[in-house]
């Protein structure tokens, strides 16, 4: 029976008026693995903080089993800005030391890229001061997930993380032992390591079990299920108010109905949108030019992201953008947009852009525009346009989209200096969508939108005719939106993957894969002409391998022991007598296997 390590009871939180949570009570248990998911500003992070007793409850009471060793990841760090990475995330362990856990190699590799941290100045050295939030986020996670615990509590753990971050991410906490339970709007994540779903809604949350797709199907059913309810409601006050006006009450049979399988729900549901009507709807809009790209050379600066790129961005095409960080995403889209703005006359460093007449841009950057702050929602889209033509006969006022986007009719009339850093995004593409545009780019769309948001802009984006580009690190975004996946693989050269973000990531892995082969001999050859005169001999490093291999089954061994030690004493958390011997075993275990460690470690460079 799995062990309880924390309790929320009849959990009530107010701030002013609002009751963001009301008399919630939930646990969370050993193995437990918790997505939590709702719109901005209902509690999520609320939630999680009092579920890891940093704020306290106005009424209610949140318990954690003794002894719980727990690890959160906030929105905003508490690294020493005087201290260096290495001191941060490594503490005072000595290179051999570190350098023979492979879970610390691990997490550096998966977060960093490689253990010498490339694109950090110093490397493990660097002060912490001047690194961007991005980059003091990522130190913050590497330093959580370095340490053991029972319970990880992550607020947004894929923020700032490009897609092989994310899905180093998602592989490294399914291998890990402690409960975890996770806020983040990254739906992908939340199916890769997800097992149970609370939704956060008006002061309630709802348990789900599964995954983010099997929650849809539930929270859908519940729904329908509801909605049936209240039809039934309805009908009965109806039948009610009948029988009184014709005296005596009629008798009726109770209704029956039967609760359809999930997949039913959507059987008759059409795919999200028809693409090749989007695409002629689109060629009428934009004409048989929308960007031609022939030999050209992007640049940063001095820096040269894209050399003799030649590329056609056509009516109605809808492109998924991957690549590693540098590699020239966002430049791409810059010089694309300068060739529009300029009718032409700026040019890349080399070869043309050419942009059809017709285009009208509009471009999502990943800053948010700023915008006056007495200014009222509502006034800020109608200031674009009063009503938008989204194609298919569908158009809407400014209020009605500011609807569709969750500005309700009273939050229409809030200043936007007021406005939550996601919910100024959401105004931010609101403004884009009412000035009509025939051509989006969009870069980092999904940054501080929660998921009832995202969904709301995909449905808006399917029946949206126009040519689309996308830069996302959310894969369920990209491959919900697009159509193709094309990608910067830091070769100065754009290619297109047919098997979309898995092909980008198996690239990427053979790529490095390549990278450190090369490496290897140079490194070798390198260490080889260190090694001093009285270097090991040949007969001696076969004598520290065979050991080495008899050390390594040893460590085998002693790790499935302290695997079933803790499993015994999760067993058996009542027998105190029991849990004292497996607990001083578990001690002795540990003890041998730390010093067989430092063996291995001793062996390890006699066998080079």
């Amino acid at each position: 029976m799995a062990v309880n390590l924390v309790n929320v009871e009849s959990v009530t939180k107010v701030y002013g008026t609002r009751a963001l949570l009301d008399g919630v009570s939930l646990g969370v248990s050993e193995g437990d693995r918790i997505g939590v998911v709702g719109r901005n500003g209902d509690g999520k992070t609320t939630l999680i903080r009092l579920l890891t007793k940093l704020e306290e409850a106005d009424t209610g009471r949140v318990t954690h089993s003794g002894g719980l060793r727990l690890g959160v990841l906030t929105q905003h760090d508490s690294l020493d800005p005087s201290a260096t990475v290495r001191h941060e995330v490594i503490g005072d362990l000595a290179d051999h030391e570190w350098a023979g856990n492979a879970k610390i190699r691990d997490v550096l590799t998966g977060l960093f890229g490689g253990l010498d941290l490339p694109g950090f100045p110093q490397g493990l050295d660097t002060v912490i001061a001047p690194l961007s939030g991005g980059e003091r986020r990522r130190i913050a996670l590497a330093k959580l997930l370095i340490s053991e615990q029972d319970l990880l509590v992550l607020d947004e753990p894929t923020n700032h993380l490009d897609v092989e971050g994310i899905s180093w991410l998602a592989g490294h906490l399914r291998t890990r032992r402690s409960a975890l339970v996770c806020v983040t709007h990254d739906r992908w994540f939340l199916d890769q390591v997800c097992t149970r779903m609370w939704d956060v809604q008006r002061g309630d949350v709802y348990e789900y079990e599964g995954g983010y797709t099997d929650y849809v199907f539930a929270r859908a059913e519940r729904e329908r299920i509801a909605a049936t309810e209240e039809v039934k409601r309805r009908n009965l006050v109806r039948k009610e108010l009948a029988w009184l006006r014709r005296g005596a009450p009629a008798r009726t049979s109770k209704p029956r109905f039967r609760i359809e399988a999930a997949n039913e729900l959507i059987a008759d549901v059409p795919p999200p949108r028809d693409s090749s009507e989007l695409m002629r709807f689109a060629a009428t809009r934009l004409g048989k030019t929308v960007f031609d790209l022939e030999d050209v050379t992007v640049q940063a600066g001095e820096k040269t992201l894209l050399t003799h790129l030649t590329w056609q961005l056509g009516p109605g095409d809808r492109i998924g953008l991957v690549g590693v960080n540098g590699a020239g995403k966002t430049s791409l889209l810059r010089a694309l947009a300068e060739a529009v703005r300029s009718d032409g006359e700026v040019q890349p460093a080399a070869g043309t852009i050419k942009a059809g007449r017709t285009v009208r841009l509009a471009y999502l950057s990943q800053d948010v525009a700023e915008l006056p702050p007495a200014l009222r929602v509502l006034e800020a889209v109608q200031q674009v346009r009063e009503r938008v033509d989204l194609g298919k006969g569908r158009e809407l006022t400014a209020g009605q989209l500011c609807e569709q986007f969750g500005f309700s009719k009273e939050k229409q009339w809030t200043p936007v200096g007021d406005l939550s850093g996601g919910e100024r995004r959401r105004l931010q593409i609101l403004r884009l969508l009412m000035d009509e545009p025939n051509v989006l780019f969009l870069d980092e769309p999904t940054n501080d939108l929660d998921i009832e948001t995202l969904t709301q802009l995909e449905d808006l984006l399917d029946g949206w005719p126009g040519s689309l580009v996308v830069i996302s690190h959310d894969r369920f975004f990209v491959e919900r939106t697009t159509d193709r996946v094309m990608a910067l693989l830091g070769d100065r050269s754009l290619r297109m993957l047919p098997r979309g973000i898995d092909e980008y990531l198996e690239r990427r892995h053979r790529m490095e894969e390549a990278r450190l082969a090369e490496r290897a001999p140079a490194a070798a050859a390198a260490e080889a002409a260190a090694k001093p005169a009285g270097a090991v001999s040949a007969k001696d490093s076969r004598a520290a391998k065979k050991e080495l291999q008899r050390v390594e089954r040893q460590l085998d061994k002693a790790s499935a022991r302290e695997a079933d030690l803790h499993q015994q004493i999760a067993d058996s958390a009542t027998d105190y007598e029991k849990v004292a011997k497996l607990d001083a075993e578990l001690r002795e275990l540990v003890n041998d296997r730390e010093q067989l460690e430092t063996r291995w470690l001793e062996l390890a460079e006699d066998a080079q």
